[in-house]
């Protein structure tokens, strides 16, 4: 399995697991289109577009840093056109930039509410629409979103609704284009993790260092988005992959590297269903359980 030669267009790729799943692809020689708002360094948030760009090729692949902002057609059109350009085709999309905010309703100002609509679901489409045409001529297109099941399960709204409209805008993009890109033979897929993610948004939103230390790395996520985008695309569409799930399948039975030193307990990421957590063999602590979480 090996995606050298291949070019990827991800989306929120300066850092995270967006970054992360680029390093997994340069690691075997593919080129990796990086759309990111960040080009000047940002003292509360790691990583620019030109950081990721050093990174990639350091990695053995080949880059191009694209400073893009997904709320906007004009400038997704730009960056789909800049890679095709430089590489030749496009032959995976990753829409992995979002935007969090976990705020009931009446706390959610308008303003945010946007964001997440305008980067989570709107971004997701109007990327998916710029990158088809080019998909569509690849030997294994393959569309992967960084979006959860589609459990709807009033647990996953109450307390941030918009959120989580945002969030499933993105997963019901899979669902409706898995079906009618097959006949192209496009694969779109999402995936989500099983547990929570160190990442930016996990320190900065959900509770810093002490919910680091319950989370998992981004190259779990990147190791199983890999597994997925190397699979044959007309035999693999249309799912809603758990990153645990995908690598257990690929044989994966130790998941110890993608945890912290001294990481002894892990939480269970948002929107996971209640099935998946009662079919894995990892102990996880609920993120929607709040009596677990106050131990």
């Amino acid at each position: 399995m090996s995606l050298q030669g291949r070019t990827l267009l991800v989306s929120g790729a300066s850092r995270g697991i967006g970054l992360a799943i680029a390093l997994r692809a340069a690691r075997d020689g593919a080129n990796v289109a990086i759309l990111a708002k960040t080009a000047e360094p940002n003292p509360k948030l790691p990583g620019t577009i030109h950081s990721a760009a050093a990174e990639i090729e350091a990695a053995g692949g080949a880059a191009l840093p694209i400073q893009c902002d997904i709320r906007f057609e004009e400038q997704v059109q730009a960056a789909v056109e800049a890679t095709v350009a430089r590489f030749g085709g496009i032959d995976v999309l990753v829409n992995n930039a979002s935007a969090i905010s976990l705020t009931p309703t009446l706390a959610t100002d308008m303003k945010r509410y946007d964001l997440m609509h305008g980067i989570n679901t709107r971004g997701t489409f109007v990327c998916s629409k710029a990158a088809i045409p080019h998909l569509a001529k690849s030997a294994n297109p393959h569309i992967l979103n960084l979006a959860p099941p589609l459990d709807m399960d009033a647990k996953w709204f109450a307390g941030h609704v918009a959120y989580t409209m945002a969030k499933f805008g993105m997963s019901m993009c899979t669902l409706g284009m898995s079906r009618e890109l097959a006949p192209q033979g496009i694969a779109v897929n999402s995936l989500w993790p099983l547990t929570a993610i160190d990442t930016a948004a996990v320190r900065n939103v959900l509770g810093g260092d002490a919910m680091a230390r319950m989370s998992r790395t981004p190259e779990i996520v990147a190791d199983a988005a890999h597994a997925i985008l190397s699979r044959p695309s007309r035999e693999c569409t249309g799912q809603f992959f758990i990153d645990e799930e995908v690598l257990r399948a690929e044989g994966v039975t130790d998941f110890s590297r993608y945890q912290l030193p001294g990481t002894d307990v892990l939480v269970g990421d948002f929107f996971v269903p209640d099935s998946v957590f009662e079919r894995s063999p990892t102990r996880v602590i609920r993120m929607n359980d709040p009596a677990a979480m106050g131990h």
